[in-house]
């Protein structure tokens, strides 16, 4: 499995993406919240994700840019963990919550795995 995050991964479709909000279930843990829905994607991946900030919460570009990265960084290191456990195609949002600005990655990273077990157990 490669840890890479390639452009044919990421969530562009603005089609997708209504759908995404409009059809999707979700599961959260605190401070981030992902928005799934089952897909029908072109390419031969299995998962395309989004990543979302609130520009209500976070004025700052600098600062919703930031969180953005540690939430794309959490999920290219264990999305071998979704990608292992599911068999159909998925498009993912992923939407931070939080109010405050997270202190380092390792919060991030210990509530991104904790949020993908969820979506696992959802879906089985």
């Amino acid at each position: 499995m490669d840890y890479t995050f390639s452009k044919r991964e990421k969530l562009k479709s603005k089609k997708l993406i209504e759908k995404l909000f409009t059809e999707g279930k979700s599961v959260s843990k605190y401070p981030l919240k992902l928005i799934y829905v089952k897909a029908d994607l072109n390419d031969e991946v299995k998962v395309q994700a989004g990543v979302s900030v609130s520009k209500r919460n976070f004025k700052r570009a600098t600062d919703r840019n930031r969180i953005k990265r540690l939430i794309r960084e959490a999920y290219r290191l264990n999305k071998n963990f979704i990608f292992n456990n599911i068999q159909t195609q998925y498009a993912f949002m992923f939407l931070y919550i939080g109010k405050q600005i997270p202190k380092n990655y390792d919060e991030i990273n210990k509530n991104m795995i904790k949020l993908m077990q969820k979506f696992i157990d959802n879906e089985n």
